[in-house]
């Protein structure tokens, strides 16, 4: 079964980049691993994706549907 996750991240001061990403994944390791694979934050706040991916909304989707980033709201 997959998942539609909401993760909302932002990283800390200074930088204050982050946003909203919508994605499919099988487990929390999957989803993470899309994340840091996307490079879409700086390496030093890796450790906070697993934290995010944690505390994010997920779905249980009925249809088998590839895995992988939907949209991303980020600044």
């Amino acid at each position: 079964m997959k998942y539609l996750y909401l993760v909302d991240f932002n990283q800390p001061y200074p930088s204050s980049d982050g946003g909203l990403i919508a994605l499919i994944a099988e487990s929390d390791t999957e989803c993470h691993e899309i994340l840091l694979n996307e490079g879409l934050w700086f390496e030093e706040h890796t450790s906070l994706i697993m934290q995010a991916v944690i505390k994010s909304q997920k779905f249980a989707l009925q249809d088998d549907y590839e895995s992988g980033i939907l949209e991303a709201f980020t600044t």
